[in-house]
């Protein structure tokens, strides 16, 4: 593994840090990836007819999805601060550093994207600093880094040591062929990134065509840097924060059903294709995603097969299998998201609800637009303290206010908690506070902050005693009276 990251990060560099040649070839497991390129330098064959075929099929889809035309309303996107100020360092750049290749490339070594908002390029990469690897797939290579000497933000590139390129040099001995149709999948999920603009895909920041490694039009790409998708840690989180995962996916999969191109099945769905960003759920990986739906001449040609359990869905009177794309991403958001996050440790008076969901995406009894709406419905009722209307229990002790205070220590743990040691947990109002640390044995006091979760609920810490009372200015301390 060490020697893997060491071959893909040299790599990497070398694309776009020409200067560090000297350096690199002397960094140990640097010699296999260069032997690999010598190898394909002095191949003379040209690729095959299979391999031919490949690229002309793939370099047409990613033209299909690049002239694809967006009503101008669907292209509209939110350029958040960070984006904004990278466009803005962008803008005041050399011109120098930013110039184009006079002359036009070979439609098969290089896809630019159409006319939009100014994007990042290769003069933004040359001054890039702290690379750093996070990892690779079949295709890709990942890294961060710091652009601009402000951001930091995620770079995309094909993997020399990866599956597609070492399935396709024993296959065809053709390193720059190879390179060019992998290349095609960073171009599509680079092209899908531009069109296809919401709050949970990932942004793209810009991209950069230059020569490297005896290819020419070496292809990098620029986007929004998320923390990986760890999913035992989200087990271990407040159900708020799960509940905020399991809606920003829903989100996401109603968008794609009605995206701008069409209904956007995403193929290779796994929590690994997502991250986090700000407590936001974005899918990162696009190259896999297909509008194609399904033709069909009778229903059981509509045959979606998962390892639990297969579905047949209609065929249309157009041919078409009836919304497999958005039936196959909800199904798949119900079995890696939805049965693990939505109901465990949820709020009594919700579970009805989360239930129902779970079960009707399940047997995908629901198309995306009822679980969207559902979702939604969940989310008012928990932010606006409705769901505590039908809740009546009257309470057993009286609590002394004291403002402006706070308790030391006298911590005791509960789950789902915000904080490790102790028990932090959100609640919508005074009534609710009091009635959670009643419920709870070891309570005996607890502590209003001035902190709220992105729902805007209160966050609360609940004591096991109030003999560490101390001077808390925005905190109130609330002390069960002995009854």
């Amino acid at each position: 593994m060490r020697r893997r990251r060491v071959t893909v990060a040299a790599g990497f560099c070398f694309s776009f840090c020409l200067g560090t040649l000297l350096n690199l070839v002397f960094v140990p497991g640097f010699d296999h990836h260069q032997s690999g390129v010598a190898r394909s330098r002095t191949d003379p064959s040209p690729a095959s007819a299979d391999l031919a075929r490949q690229l002309r099929e793939r370099y047409g889809e990613v033209i299909r999805y690049r002239e694809h035309r967006a009503p101008p309303a669907a292209a509209k996107r939110l350029v958040r601060p960070l984006e904004r100020r990278l466009m803005d360092l962008a803008r005041r750049a050399p011109a120098e550093h930013r110039s184009e290749r006079a002359v036009a490339p070979s439609p098969k070594s290089r896809v630019d994207l159409a006319a939009g908002a100014p994007l990042l390029g290769c003069g933004d990469l040359g001054d890039a600093t702290d690379v750093r690897y996070l990892g690779s797939g079949y295709t890709k290579a990942v890294f961060k880094a710091v652009l601009n000497g402000t951001a930091w933000v995620a770079l995309k590139s094909v993997d020399f040591g990866g599956h597609d390129i070492e399935n396709c040099l024993r296959r065809f001995g053709a390193m720059g062929d190879c390179y060019r149709l992998a290349s095609y999948k960073l171009v599509k999920e680079m092209i899908l990134l531009r069109r296809l603009q919401h709050p949970n895909i990932l942004q793209l920041y810009g991209y950069c065509y230059q020569d490297s490694n005896e290819i020419s039009d070496a292809l990098t790409t620029i986007m929004e840097l998320g923390a990986p998708l760890e999913m035992i840690q989200l087990l271990q989180t407040s159900w708020e924060d799960r509940f905020r995962i399991c809606l920003s996916l829903v989100r996401l999969l109603h968008y794609l059903a009605h995206s701008p191109l069409g209904s956007v099945s995403l193929l290779d769905f796994r929590p690994r294709q997502f991250v986090i960003v700000d407590g936001e759920l974005k899918v990162t990986d696009m190259d896999d995603a297909s509008t194609e739906e399904e033709s069909c001449s009778r229903n059981s040609d509509c045959f979606m097969e998962f390892p639990a359990r297969n579905f047949t869905l209609p065929c249309s009177v157009e041919g078409r299998c009836q919304s497999m794309n958005e039936k196959r991403n909800l199904y798949n958001a119900y079995r890696f998201f939805f049965t693990y996050l939505l109901p465990h440790s949820a709020p009594s008076p919700l579970r009805p609800m989360l239930d129902l969901i779970v079960n009707a995406t399940g047997e995908l009894r629901w198309g995306i637009d009822e679980t969207f709406s559902q979702l939604e419905k969940v989310l008012y009722l928990y932010k606006s303290g409705l769901y505590l209307q039908n809740v009546s229990h009257a309470h057993k002790a009286e609590y002394r206010r004291v403002p402006d205070t706070s308790i030391v220590e006298e911590n005791y743990r509960c789950w789902p908690s915000y904080h490790h040691q102790g028990c932090l947990l959100s609640v919508f109002d005074l009534r609710e506070a009091i009635e959670v640390c009643e419920s709870h044995s070891q309570c005996k006091a607890f502590v209003w902050t001035n902190q709220t979760t992105w729902t805007g609920r209160q966050l609360v810490f609940f004591k096991m005693d109030s003999s560490h009372v101390v001077s808390d200015p925005d905190k109130i301390t609330y002390v069960k009276m002995a009854g």
